[in-house]
């Protein structure tokens, strides 16, 4: 297959979709190889990008997903008559972060950085799909594990997870040390301070899911 019908072939897929394809099912159904599909989908998001066109083609991690241009998402968002997504609270936050750097963790792993209950977060941000189910550990009560998704990377503007922002991990195990009146649960507003797990995804992301 040429080059620029490969480029349009990738290109009706990833509009027909509506969602990220992977790299290997591309490279599957229109027979060509991973390296040439990747080549192919960089040159048209290159291509889009630098023509300021109203969509874009985003690389996540192992696949690739056509989307509407941030710079046209005040239009997008009033034609559909669609609200603006709810931002993160701040204990939603410090959970997705703390899944993103210590993936696969389990909500035991969480809590035990976090200092406080986080079941009501785990469960919010499996609602808005920022996290999912990454199997169970092999430990007595096999407790699930959960890790981020591709939504993730789109919601905060990253192809891989490599992108996030270097920090210094806290040992597993390792207490936080947090004021008596932050730990009172989920749902006790925003804590004064922070822990001492940067929330560095605040840093990288403008807008919230």
């Amino acid at each position: 297959m040429e080059f620029e019908q490969l480029q349009r072939a990738i290109e009706a897929i990833l509009f027909a979709a509506g969602e990220r394809m992977e790299i290997s099912r591309l490279s599957e159904v229109l027979a060509a190889d991973p390296d040439e599909i990747e080549k192919a989908a960089d040159a048209m998001a290159d291509e889009l990008a630098f023509q300021r066109r109203g969509i874009r083609i985003l690389k996540l991690e192992k696949g690739y997903q056509m989307v509407s241009s941030g710079e046209m998402a005040d239009f997008v968002t009033k034609a559909l008559e669609t609200r603006k997504p709810p931002k993160l609270s701040a204990s939603q936050l410090e959970t997705l972060t703390t899944v993103a750097y210590y993936q696969p963790a389990t909500k035991a792993m969480v809590e035990q950085i976090r200092g406080v209950d986080s079941a009501y977060s785990v469960a919010a941000l499996l609602n808005k799909k920022l996290i999912e189910e990454a199997g169970r550990l092999n430990v007595p009560g096999r407790p699930i594990q959960y890790r981020t998704t591709p939504d993730f990377l789109r919601t905060f503007g990253l192809s891989t997870l490599e992108e996030l922002p270097p920090i210094d991990k806290i040992a597993f195990g390792e207490p936080i040390e947090l004021p008596q009146e932050e730990k009172t649960g989920e749902e006790s507003g925003v804590p004064q301070r922070m822990t001492r797990l940067l929330v560095c995804i605040s840093s990288i992301c403008n807008t919230s899911p």
